[in-house]
C-alpha cells in the first residue's frame, strides 16, 4: 500500500487499507518517544506551520511535538495576533506560509470544508486539525490506535460514543473510521442531540445509557459543548449527568474490562466521574501519549505524497 494524498482531510475519503496503513506507521513511530533522544530526521529541513483559528492544547501541542520528533521546524501562528485580524482571507493567508517555503500546514478552523478550500488552492500538504462540525480525523486515528492496542482489534468490536454527536467531529470521524475498519458502533445522547442522517452512516442510534453500554467493548464520551448552543439544544448539567453521565455505578452493568475513553478536555461531573475518568478502566492519557505517533505518521506520509508528486511533475 503506497500512500499518494499530499493532504490528510478527513476519514471519510480515507479507504480501509489507508487507514491500516497511517495506524501501522504510527506503530512503528511510537517507538521513537521510549528512546533517550527522541527524534528520527524523517523531516529534517521540513517547516511545519500550525494555524490555529481556534483555541486547542492538546492537538497544537501534539502536532508541535510530533514535528519536531521527524526533526522539522515548526511555527506556531495565533490568529488573533496574526493579519487575521487586518481582514486577510483564509487563501490569502495559505498562500503567504506557501510563499515562505511551509511545507505542511495543520490547521484547525471554525468553518466546516476550510481545509479542503485550502488544500484546493495550494501545492504544499494541509492537515485537518478539526474543522466546524465536520471531522477531525487525527483524533479518530489516536482514538482507533488506542483501542486497536488495547483489544488487539478493530474488527467486530462494539463501541459506544456518548455525548454531544450534533456537534462533534470527534464523532463524525470516528464513525468513519470504525466502521470502515469493521467495527460496529452505537451513539448515545439526547435525542435533541443526535444528528437526523447519523443512521445513514452506519450506526445504531439509542437514548438510553444503560443500552448504549451493556455490550460495549469500548464507550469514547465526548465533551459537551456547551459554547455551541446557548439554551436550546442542551439539558442542564447536573441532568446530563444523572441520565448520561459514565459512572462507576453504570460501569458495573458493563463489561468488567470495558474501556473508557475521552478527546478532553473532560468536564469532570457533567460527562464522567473523577473516578472513572482517572480509574483502571480509563485510557484517557494513553490517548494523548499515542497521538504524537499518530501524528507523526500523518505528517510523515502526507510530505512523502507531496515529494513524490513533486518529483513526477519535475
Amino acid at each position: 500500500m503506497i500512500w499518494n494524498k499530499k493532504d490528510l482531510l478527513g476519514l471519510e475519503e480515507l479507504t480501509k487499507e489507508e487507514l491500516e496503513l497511517i495506524l501501522s506507521t504510527a506503530a512503528s513511530f511510537k517507538e521513537v518517544s521510549s528512546r533517550e533522544i527522541k527524534k528520527v530526521p524523517a523531516l529534517r529541513g521540513k517547516t511545519v506551520v500550525n494555524l490555529f483559528y481556534e483555541p486547542s492544547t492538546r492537538t497544537r501541542v501534539s502536532f508541535e511535538v510530533a514535528a519536531k520528533r521527524l526533526s522539522a521546524d515548526v511555527i506556531n501562528i495565533a490568529t488573533e495576533t496574526s493579519s487575521v485580524r487586518k481582514g486577510e482571507t483564509l487563501i490569502d493567508t495559505g498562500r503567504n506560509i506557501e510563499a515562505l517555503k511551509a511545507d505542511i500546514i495543520v490547521m484547525r478552523h471554525n468553518a466546516s470544508g476550510a481545509a479542503a478550500m485550502l488544500a484546493r488552492h495550494l501545492n504544499i500538504s494541509v492537515v485537518n486539525a478539526g474543522d466546524g462540525w465536520h471531522e477531525h480525523p487525527t483524533q479518530a486515528l489516536l482514538d482507533i490506535f488506542t483501542l486497536k492496542e488495547k483489544l488487539g482489534r478493530i474488527e467486530g468490536l462494539n463501541v459506544a460514543i456518548v455525548g454531544d454527536i450534533a456537534h462533534s467531529r470527534v464523532a463524525r470521524s470516528n464513525v468513519w473510521g470504525l466502521t470502515k475498519l469493521g467495527a460496529k458502533v452505537t451513539v448515545c445522547a439526547p435525542k435533541l442531540l443526535i444528528p437526523v442522517a447519523i443512521a445513514e452512516m452506519g450506526v445504531r442510534v439509542v437514548n438510553d445509557i444503560e443500552d448504549a453500554l451493556s455490550s460495549a467493548d469500548a464507550v469514547n464520551v465526548l465533551r459537551m459543548q456547551f459554547e455551541r448552543d446557548g439554551e436550546t439544544a442542551f439539558p442542564k448539567q447536573l441532568e446530563y449527568f444523572k441520565a448520561f453521565g459514565i459512572t462507576s455505578e453504570r460501569l458495573k452493568k458493563a463489561k468488567i474490562d470495558i474501556v473508557v475513553m475521552h478527546p478532553g478536555p473532560i468536564n469532570r461531573g457533567i460527562e464522567m466521574s473523577s473516578d472513572v475518568a482517572d480509574g483502571l478502566n480509563s485510557v484517557i492519557l494513553e490517548q494523548v501519549t499515542n497521538g504524537i505517533a499518530v501524528r507523526m505518521a500523518v505528517l510523515f506520509l502526507v510530505d512523502q505524497a507531496r515529494d513524490g508528486k513533486r518529483q513526477d511533475t519535475d
